[in-house]
């Protein structure tokens, strides 16, 4: 309205003007309002409209939004499991103990064999860095995380299955470095039981090393061929028992798409020099509790070598055959006697109509030197599964397996009476959710 006003007191103004006078006056007057107009949008933040604009062009500028902040939950994933299961075993053992059972350890028995919490974040396109951490309770834990014949303290890293950070270098397509606590790539079988194609693990789960502490190294060399690299204080410590850092190289081979092999080769001394404080009390050094200072002498310089090789064929749609073969030396002291384990296992699994499935395993173990158990002996397992999964997130299993040996070494109902085999049938009960998906 003001604008309007002062264009009539301007126009009726010029009209006393000549016309070159008056044509002056209102291009001065024209300028003066553009030059307030301007300053007024300014302040109020208005983009000024060309004058051929349409009028449906919006004259408030739309500012940009913020770049979006990444949230600490973003490619992360918590993942959480549960597995019970029960047992029962024909020989009706002394004090209901499933002896060479590295999970399923006790007999007429409703059991938890494991529960935990997986939490991870993977690297991703932006982010070169990740992490992962499993908290584990239950009677599997008791088996996975060693005890004093391999970890020094064993209390205090308990219920930390794994726990590490990890590094993308850009190197070639890119090298994956991990730094920490992780599951050991010996062996075909894995610690989460829904991956499994057995409910029970066979010997040479039991016998091989369930985890590392150290530094790995994992370039793919192209699709066909990925090569690893660790240094680690040694099969199932933790926390070093000698001070020695041991070694593997690993192979990945994919011929084709229905196969993969794996190969390792590990090399160490996992022989003690420090005596284990079983149970710390006050502490006798200005030490956390526990920490030993009470040296073995001589020290064992004895080497321990690991050649470990297994396969999965993809034969069919419905068809898995994998295979696994071992091969042990360890000494005790670098010129003693050779304590050799061979063997190895045989698997299939097919999947049935109607989301269930059937699981076989065999499984062959030569340990004339008493290393695994601390009896020269050649143990053998049958192991029959059958699994059935009507969802993702629950599965119930129906186990059947014999286990048998050339010598007694079975516990039975009576004190001091051992037998050759022992035969168990099983219900596995395992639930899982989370974000991630396929194998853990």
């Amino acid at each position: 309205m003001l604008i309007r006003i002062f264009l009539l007191v301007s126009f009726a103004a010029s009209a006393c003007l000549g016309q070159s006078d008056r044509e002056t006056f209102l291009l001065e007057k024209i300028a003066a309002l553009e030059a307030r107009l301007a300053a007024l949008e300014k302040r109020l933040g208005v983009v000024a409209v060309p004058v051929d604009a349409p009028a449906t062009v919006p004259v408030a500028e739309n500012p940009a939004p913020p770049p979006e902040q990444e949230s600490w939950w973003k490619d992360s994933a918590a993942n959480f499991y549960f597995d019970g299961y029960y047992l029962w075993n024909t020989n009706r053992p002394l004090g209901r103990i499933n002896p060479l059972r590295a999970y399923d350890a006790t007999a007429n028995n409703l059991s938890i064999n494991q529960t935990g919490l997986v939490l991870g974040r993977n690297p991703n396109a932006a982010r070169r860095w990740g992490h992962r951490m499993d908290l584990m309770f239950g009677q599997a834990t008791k088996t996975l995380q060693g005890g004093a014949q391999n970890e020094p303290r064993p209390q205090v890293y308990r219920n930390l299955f794994q726990a590490y950070g990890t590094y993308v270098a850009p190197i070639h397509k890119g090298l994956t470095m991990d730094f920490g606590k992780w599951a050991s790539a010996l062996g075909p079988e894995g610690n989460d039981t829904k991956d499994q194609i057995n409910y029970s693990r066979s010997y040479f789960f039991n016998f091989l090393p369930f985890y590392h502490m150290g530094v790995r190294a994992v370039l793919p060399v192209n699709d066909r061929l990925s090569l690893s690299y660790w240094l680690v204080n040694g099969a199932n410590q933790t926390e070093d028992f000698n001070g020695f850092k041991s070694q593997l190289g690993q192979a990945v081979i994919k011929p084709s798409k229905s196969v993969t092999w794996t190969v390792n080769y590990y090399n160490g001394q996992e022989q003690r020099d420090l005596l284990p404080v079983l149970n710390p009390g006050l502490p006798s050094l200005s030490t956390q509790p526990g920490l030993a200072a009470t040296p073995v002498r001589p020290v064992p310089r004895g080497r321990f070598q690991l050649m470990d090789t297994y396969s999965l064929w993809n034969a069919m749609s419905r068809l898995t055959l994998g295979g696994e073969f071992d091969y042990v030396v360890n000494r005790v002291e670098t010129s003693g006697p050779a304590q050799i384990v061979t063997g190895g296992a045989g698997y299939l699994r097919y999947q049935l109509p109607r989301k269930a499935y059937f699981g076989q395993r065999y499984t062959r173990l030569n340990d004339n030197a008493g290393l695994f158990r601390g009896v020269s002996q050649r143990l053998n397992d049958l192991t029959s599964t059958m699994g059935y999964r009507p969802a993702e997130g629950f599965e119930a299993r129906q186990e059947y397996r014999r286990d048998f040996s050339n010598v007694p070494f079975f516990l039975r109902r009576i004190t001091g009476e051992l037998s050759q085999y022992q035969s168990t049938l099983t219900v596995g009960l395992p639930w899982w959710f989370g974000a991630k998906s396929g194998g853990w």
